[in-house]
């Protein structure tokens, strides 16, 4: 393992943590929303902070790729 990998699996990995993390605590925070019937600019509010995870997870991937094409 080059030295220079060691930081790029370190990102990717937690990219990936943040993917799965942000997905079931979307599932959950919808069902639980559900369940006890909260407002529906709180399951809005679920979905902005997912996406907003999963962007930076994407940006975060993206900057790993690059620098492997290099």
């Amino acid at each position: 393992m080059a030295p220079k990998s060691a930081p790029k699996r370190r990102k990717a990995r937690v990219a990936s943590i943040v993917i799965m993390v942000a997905i079931l605590g979307w599932m959950g925070a919808s069902w639980i929303g559900g369940m006890i019937g909260l407002p529906i600019r709180f399951a809005f509010l679920f979905d902005f902070a997912a996406m907003a995870a999963l962007l930076w997870a994407m940006v975060v991937l993206f900057q790993v790729w690059k620098s492997d094409q290099e």
